[in-house]
């Protein structure tokens, strides 16, 4: 029995379907490949591991670990490929591109706070009057607590003199007199710290301005 009209149609319609499909899939894998893309009449040469020199009107496969040149029909280069990198090979370049990026936004980073650095000390004197501005609180703190260390040697003297009087038997000694000499005791130990942190942060500020200094020393040049 012939065909219809309707069926020849459809079956030329899956006919053309199925031949656009071959065609789109030659066209991505020759995409795929390191040599498409060449410009008509392209040579391409490369010497194998063997040493043999090949040439070649398209991409050669036996030299895929290698370079090979694609030149003009007048023998110019038109580009050098180079060697398809293996699994490891990629990883590598893919690190060294990262460890790259990651150097340059630290320069970046950098630059940024230089210029903070000169937008917030134009000169010399103003770096050297935020130095004392910033240590003018710890040594004020400093000063506050030697103040009461003082007064807390001063009255614990008055302590030890009260606790005299029962010094052959401590035990008789007034509760009320044993816990004023407990609190003595715990208030020297905590000015005694803090006196060591602020001695510590008088440390801390000048190693900071110290290293701002050297910086700006730097950005300031020879004029300042």
């Amino acid at each position: 029995m012939s065909a219809t009209v309707p069926e020849v149609h459809r079956a030329a319609g899956r006919l053309f379907l199925a031949v656009g499909a071959l065609c789109g899939a030659a066209t991505v894998a020759h995409a795929q490949q390191p040599g498409s893309g060449m410009t008509q009449g392209s040579i391409f040469t490369c010497t194998t591991a063997r040493g043999q020199h090949l040439t070649s009107d398209r991409y050669i496969a036996e030299c895929a670990d290698r370079v090979q040149l694609e030149l003009s029909p007048s023998g110019s280069v038109r580009r050098r490929i180079e060697p398809a990198l293996t699994p490891q090979e990629q990883l590598q370049r893919d690190q060294r591109r990262q460890a790259e990026e990651r150097a340059e936004a630290q320069r970046r980073d950098e630059r940024r706070r230089d210029m903070a650095l000169l937008a917030r000390y134009p000169d010399a004197a103003a770096h050297d009057r935020r130095r004392t501005e910033a240590l003018a609180q710890s040594e004020a703190e400093i000063a506050a607590a030697r103040r009461r260390l003082a007064d807390l040697a001063q009255a614990r003297r008055k302590l030890d003199q009260d606790m005299a009087a029962y010094a052959k038997d401590p035990a008789q000694a007034p509760a009320a007199l044993k816990v004023q000499m407990a609190d003595n005791a715990n208030a020297v130990s905590m000015q005694e710290r803090l006196l060591r942190e602020q001695e510590d942060e008088k440390q801390r500020i000048n190693a900071r301005f110290d290293e701002e200094r050297q910086r700006l020393d730097r950005l300031w040049g020879p004029s300042r």
